[in-house]
């Protein structure tokens, strides 16, 4: 055991050089590298089965989910060696294929504007352009909202089809509220104009590469996969995190994260039978959402008022085994139907043949976007599997006689809500951890209130665990993901530029910041 992270006896306290708030890939990438780097870290997860947090594989009946969905595909190749490292015997390729389902017909995803005109119909795609052109002429030109941003892209007509209900299903709310941020990150790229001029070209034998309707470099075709789940990833991760003298310590809540005098940690956790455990630590890494995290600090901050009002996004999966050889062969295909309440469909075996034992039976996993508490939330298991069912018979997608079991898991705060308020509430929430606790470190998408990527995620521990090493902020986090096109365009392991704080920036974070705090030193006890 390295040293720091022993036990006190009789009062379950460690002293560690760096606890972590929750073990999903942000914080189990920073556990690993400190690790290695031969500090004592201390791992924190509230769950007691399960790490990798959204990332993490559940296990039912030999019956393996992902939950959400994770292709392996980075442009990072420190991110690309990473992966290698931590599981380098356990990756298969896999075919990427994603479409859209509206109306009984599949469309490519992302959209191929010239393809979803032409399955639309002559009259319908008269309007879509009509309206096209239109946006083109006159576009709003106050771009506050997620509508505003994609109307003026696309057209209101195409708004409506392609973006409007899926959008509203996924976040609980009109795409008027939604911040233009989110259209920004992931619609970057894709020109319905230069889709179509392309499809006429192509249609005259004038342009022979492929329209796929996006500026950008096209997709990938194939992505890499753990064979058994991205959770087999995480584990590994955590296995090397205990085979190295430290601590992931499961079914631990964080209750509260004080800071002592010294600049330094004290952050108590509340297991599952009611006990607490107290962790002293020089430095403290939180995934943890920054709601919670802001509710749980001592002394509370000003800016948790503002952090109180973040907002998070729920959903849950129902995975159905249904007897058939397959039901379609994509990774995913998204419900643009208002028909339904089902968001996204996943069918498991395409993602790897190893997570579905039956070559008979088909195992695809329906995705309901909620709110915790909600009506769905709070469905019984039995009333959501017979949903989905239903709702796979009125897609026409299996026969429900097929369905021979299934499986509900839900996952809370998925995703960071993007509101027209989030990204002051989150400002003010960095600027006043930054200038007051410089020894405490957000990372992943919930700690930074940021729809980070997997990937994403792991460069923000990464740099995060470097600026630790060196004792001052080397990188900016906060720019990880901040002006990224669509991630899955390029080339694995294509190097990107890391966010390194200007000199000018680096002096300012320097004046605000104390010095770095030696190790807090055990409490001594009375002698009993």
């Amino acid at each position: 055991m390295q040293q720091g992270t022993e036990m006190k006896q009789g009062n379950s306290e460690l002293d560690v050089d760096v606890v972590i708030v929750g073990a999903g890939p942000a914080g189990l990438t920073a556990g690993y590298l400190l690790t290695k780097a031969g500090k004592s870290v201390a791992v924190i997860e509230k769950d007691d089965t399960y790490v990798g947090g959204i990332s993490r594989t559940v296990e039912h009946e030999g019956y393996r989910f992902d939950i959400g969905g994770h292709r392996f595909f980075s442009k990072s190749k420190a991110v690309v060696d990473l992966w290698n490292e931590i599981l380098p015997d356990d990756f298969i390729s896999r075919p990427r294929m994603s479409r859209i389902y509206y109306e009984g017909k599949f469309y490519s995803y992302p959209l191929r504007a010239f393809e979803a005109l032409r399955n639309l119909g002559i009259w319908r795609s008269t309007v879509c352009m009509a309206s096209f052109a239109k946006a083109q002429i006159f576009p709003r030109k106050q771009i506050k909202s997620f509508e505003d941003w994609t109307v003026n892209q696309f057209g209101e007509k195409l708004f409506s089809i392609f973006f409007k209900t899926y959008t509203e299903k996924v976040w609980g709310m009109p795409c008027d509220e939604m911040s233009a941020d989110w259209a920004a990150q992931r619609i970057k790229g894709l020109s319905l104009w230069g889709a179509v001029t392309d499809g006429l070209k192509r249609s005259l034998g004038l342009n022979k590469r492929p329209n796929d309707g996006m500026q950008a470099k096209t997709l990938l075709e194939e992505f890499r996969y753990p064979r058994l789940g991205p959770g087999m990833m995480w584990e590994a991760a955590r296995d090397k995190v205990r085979e190295g003298g430290n601590q992931v310590l499961m079914g631990h809540a964080l209750r509260q994260l004080a800071a002592d005098s010294k600049g330094g940690w004290r952050l108590s956790a509340t297991l599952a039978d009611g006990s607490e455990r107290v962790i002293r630590a020089r430095h403290a890494i939180s995934s943890a959402p920054m709601r919670e995290l802001a509710a749980r600090l001592a002394p509370v901050p000003a800016s948790v008022l503002d952090a109180s009002g973040l907002k998070y996004r729920d959903f849950l999966t129902v995975a159905l085994k249904v007897k058939s050889k397959d039901l379609f062969p994509d990774n995913w295909i998204y419900i643009h139907d208002s028909k339904v309440q089902v968001g996204r469909i996943q069918n498991f075996r395409s993602w790897s043949p190893e997570m579905v034992p039956d070559s008979d039976v088909a195992c695809v996993g329906l995705e309901y976007f909620c709110f915790e508490g909600d009506g769905l939330w709070a469905s019984s298991d039995d009333d959501l599997v017979a949903l989905a069912t239903k709702e796979m018979e009125i897609l026409g997608l299996c026969d429900p006689a097929d369905v021979i079991g299934g499986s509900v898991v839900r996952q809370e705060k998925a995703y960071p809500v993007y509101d027209e308020d989030y990204a002051e509430r989150v400002k003010v929430m960095r600027e006043e951890l930054e200038a007051k606790h410089p020894t405490l470190h957000l990372v992943g998408r919930n700690g930074m209130h940021r729809y980070n990527n997997q990937d994403h995620a792991m460069m923000t521990a990464m740099l995060t665990v470097e600026n630790i090493m060196a004792g001052e902020r080397i990188y900016d986090t906060w720019c990880v993901n901040e002006d990224a096109e669509y991630h899955e365009a390029g080339n694995e392991g294509d190097e990107i530029e890391l966010p390194r704080y200007s000199a000018e920036d680096r002096a300012a974070a320097l004046s605000s910041m104390r010095d770095v705090p030696e190790p807090v030193a055990p409490e001594k006890k009375d002698a009993a």
